[in-house]
């Protein structure tokens, strides 16, 4: 460019004899007649890049396991005392045949309706329970435990203490019920895959005991529960789960409470799933606000029979929820729930589908237990026993 711009100064000196492009210079003794030229700029072709193909946005698929409520009375820590040999107290045979549904999934979320202190062990109606079970919630695959209950309080703050010491001891995050007003701020993040799942707990029912302090126990407060699913979004949550303790005890139909609170909760952007125990019978996953909500796990291992509560008292599901995270947001897509049944008198929590499979006794009990839960939960193409479970 700077050349072709100097070709329009020197026309007039009769010593060029060349066009500025050729660099020349004339050594003629007489001068050039005078030509009239044009110079000609020639601009490079300007190419414009194609755009880069937006980056194909990344689709991470996870299973949260979630099961029902370690409900510890006399006869279950009693037995977990036999099982050790006087050497303290174990859990783990009573939990070995759904440990592979727990360890198997990417995250996996216990329970934990009763305080675990150290001191006299107690049963119904106001539980304490070995903290030798954290070494068992554990050992069976669990990430993090839900703390608020009725039970909550039954230890005082003392017993809240102590449950929160033995499931760290584990390294088994938990919430729901807390040690500071600091902890009960704290969020629980979860990750997998890369991903971030926070988890939220509280509980709608007590049992009348006067909390120690407004931070010990998450109450069921709708404002209080979406401010906390906001605060976990803006701190970088892909998925938020709400756990609550709530519903009619040994009533497999969802009251009206836990319907309106559910259809609150599922209206909000924030949260992603809500998933229920409390009531000791296993209660409906339903679609409510476009969300599936997983409204009553029943009982996971607890000493319940129909002879002092209700005939499903031994049932509960172990819920498979399949998210979809895809840019920073998750849905569940899909519930698959294995249904199970605590067996008496050595309370090993069973697999029904696999224990009807293999054989296992008591035949005929498995097989009226998976029809209640099924019968109770549905089956559709949203949720339904998980094929691998089915008998």
């Amino acid at each position: 460019m700077r050349r072709a711009a100097a070709c329009l100064l020197v026309p007039a000196l009769l010593a060029v004899l060349a066009g500025c492009g050729s660099g020349g210079i004339s050594t003629a003794s007489e001068p050039a007649p005078r030509a009239v030229t044009t110079a000609t700029t020639t601009v490079p072709a300007v190419t414009t890049p194609a755009p880069k193909p937006a980056p194909k946005p990344r689709t991470v698929s996870l299973t949260v396991a979630a099961t029902g409520d370690f409900l510890i009375h006399s006869p279950v820590w009693q037995r977990a005392a036999a099982l050790a040999g006087g050497r303290g107290y174990d859990f783990r045979p009573m939990l070995r045949l759904i440990r592979p549904y727990i360890a198997g999934a990417d995250l996996a979320l216990c329970h934990v309706e009763v305080p675990m202190a150290p001191g006299r062990l107690t049963g119904y109606p106001v539980f304490n329970s070995p903290p030798a079970l954290a070494r068992s919630i554990k050992w069976a695959g669990y990430d993090a435990c839900d703390t608020a209950s009725n039970h909550s309080l039954d230890g005082g703050q003392r017993g809240i203490d102590a449950t929160g010491r033995s499931l760290d001891r584990y390294g088994i995050a938990h919430t729901g019920s807390a040690r500071s007003a600091a902890a009960q701020r704290h969020i629980v993040m979860l990750r997998a895959k890369g991903m971030k799942v926070a988890l939220l707990a509280y509980t709608a029912v007590s049992n009348g005991q006067i909390a120690p302090h407004r931070w010990s126990v998450n109450r069921a407060d709708p404002r209080r529960i979406l401010a906390d699913a906001h605060r976990a979004r803006r701190a970088g949550a892909d998925a938020v789960i709400v756990n609550l303790h709530w519903g009619d005890e040994y009533v497999t139909r969802p009251s009206g409470a836990q319907r309106a609170l559910a259809r609150r909760l599922t209206a909000s952007r924030d949260i992603t799933t809500v998933i229920g125990q409390h009531v000791h019978v296993v209660q409906p996953i339903r679609l409510t606000g476009h969300k599936l909500v997983v409204f009553g796990e029943g009982n996971l291992l607890s000493n319940q029979t129909p002879g002092c509560c209700a005939p499903g008292s031994q049932d509960g599901l172990l819920a498979l929820l399949r998210l979809r995270v895809r840019d920073g947001h998750a849905r569940v897509v899909r519930v698959d729930y294995v249904p199970t049944w605590v067996r008496h008198p050595d309370f090993t929590v069973m697999p029904v589908g696999s224990a009807l499979r293999r054989g296992l006794s008591p035949r005929g009990e498995l097989r009226a237990s998976w029809n209640r839960t099924v019968r109770t939960v549905g089956r559709t193409r949203l949720y339904a026993p998980w094929a691998r479970a089915t008998p």
